[in-house]
C-alpha cells in the first residue's frame, strides 16, 4: 500500500510541474504587453520598459517561469500589474470564501445522491423510482446558473424568505451567513446532486446483482440489511471517482455562481483580473484552481486504497 501511495505521490508531483509550465505557457501565449496594458494607451515607451524590468518581463522566459514558480512554493505569488498589491493575500481570502461554497454545495450534493440515488437503485421497478429517476434526468440537465436564477426569483424575490446576493462572513453573522449561503449552495449542490444520484443508482444497481449479495439474502438477510452490510462498500468505488470529479467541476462551477450571486469568491477575483488584463492575478488563481483540482483527484486515488482492498496488493 505504501509503494501504491508513493506512486501516486509521484504522479501527483509531475502533474503539477506540467501543469505549472501549461499555464505559464499560455499567459506567455496571450496576445499583448501585459505592462503596457497596465499603464494605458498614453504610458511612454520609457514607462513601459521601466516597468517591464520593475516585473522581471525583460528577462528570459525560463527566469520568469522559475522565479513564479518559486514563489508560488513560498506561498508569494507576486504583485498585481495594475493595483500593486500582494496577490497571495487576495487569493487567501477569496479562497476561504470560495472553499465554503464548495463544501456547503457538495455536503448537499452527497446528502440528496446517497439516499435518493440507493432508493433510486432498490425500486427501479416501481413508480417511485421511476419517478426519482425523471427528476433526477431533468436535474442533470438544469446548469448551475439557471438553477441559481430560478432558486432567486421563487425564494428571494416572490417569496422574500432568503437574500438574493452578497455575503456575510461567518464570523461577524452566523445567522446571516447560513442565509447568504443556502442558495448558491443550493445552486450548486442540486444539480451535482442529481449528476451523482445516477452514478449512484447504477452503482447499487450492479451490486444488487452480485452472487455475494444474492447469498446474504439466501442467509435469512433483508434485501436493504443485505445491502448496507455488504453492497455499498463495493458500491462506493465508482461513486468516489464521480465525487472526486464533481469537486472539480465545483471549484470550476463555483465562478460562475460567485457572479450570479455576487461572491467575492476566487471566481470573482479571476473574472475581475480578465476583465482588467492583469495577467499575473490571472496565472496565479488559475494555477491554484489547477492545483485543487489535481490534489482532489490525489486525495481520490489514495482513497481508493483504504476503500477497495484489491488495489494495495501487487495486481493491478
Amino acid at each position: 500500500m505504501l509503494l501504491r501511495a508513493l506512486e501516486r505521490t509521484g504522479v501527483f508531483l509531475a502533474s503539477l510541474a506540467v501543469s505549472s509550465v501549461l499555464v505559464f505557457g499560455f499567459m506567455v501565449l496571450l496576445p499583448g504587453d501585459p505592462a503596457r496594458v497596465a499603464l494605458g494607451i498614453n504610458a511612454t515607451e520609457d514607462n513601459v520598459i521601466r516597468m517591464r524590468h520593475e516585473f522581471g518581463l525583460d528577462r528570459p522566459l525560463v527566469e520568469q517561469y522559475l522565479s513564479w514558480v518559486g514563489g508560488l512554493v513560498r506561498l508569494d505569488p507576486g504583485v498585481s500589474y495594475i493595483s500593486r498589491a500582494q496577490i497571495g493575500p487576495q487569493i487567501a481570502d477569496r479562497l476561504q470564501v470560495s472553499l465554503i461554497l464548495v463544501a456547503a454545495s457538495i455536503l448537499i450534493a452527497v446528502a440528496l445522491a446517497l439516499p435518493f440515488g440507493t432508493l433510486m437503485a432498490v425500486r427501479h421497478r416501481h413508480p417511485t423510482g421511476l419517478l426519482l429517476s425523471a427528476v433526477s434526468q431533468i436535474g442533470v440537465a438544469v446548469p448551475a446558473f439557471l438553477a441559481g436564477i430560478l432558486l432567486v426569483t421563487v425564494f428571494a424575490i416572490q417569496l422574500g424568505w432568503l437574500p438574493a446576493n452578497s455575503w456575510v462572513p461567518p464570523a461577524y453573522d452566523p445567522g446571516e451567513f447560513l442565509r447568504h449561503l443556502l442558495l448558491p449552495a443550493l445552486s450548486l449542490g442540486l444539480v451535482q446532486a442529481a449528476v451523482l444520484a445516477r452514478y449512484v443508482r447504477s452503482s447499487v444497481l450492479d451490486v444488487l446483482r452480485e452472487d455475494f449479495l444474492r447469498t446474504a439474502r439466501a442467509k435469512g438477510l433483508t434485501p436493504m440489511r443485505a445491502l448496507v452490510r455488504h453492497g455499498l462498500r463495493n458500491a462506493a468505488v465508482p461513486v468516489v471517482t464521480v465525487l472526486g470529479l464533481q469537486l472539480a467541476t465545483l471549484l470550476v462551477g463555483a465562478v460562475v455562481i460567485e457572479r450570479v450571486f455576487v461572491i467575492p469568491g476566487l471566481g470573482s477575483l479571476l473574472l475581475d483580473a480578465v476583465g482588467n488584463r492583469d495577467l499575473i492575478v490571472v496565472q496565479d488563481v488559475v494555477m491554484v484552481l489547477v492545483v485543487a483540482v489535481l490534489l482532489v483527484n490525489f486525495l481520490v486515488d489514495l482513497l481508493y486504497l483504504v476503500i477497495d482492498p484489491r488495489l494495495r496488493g501487487g495486481a493491478r
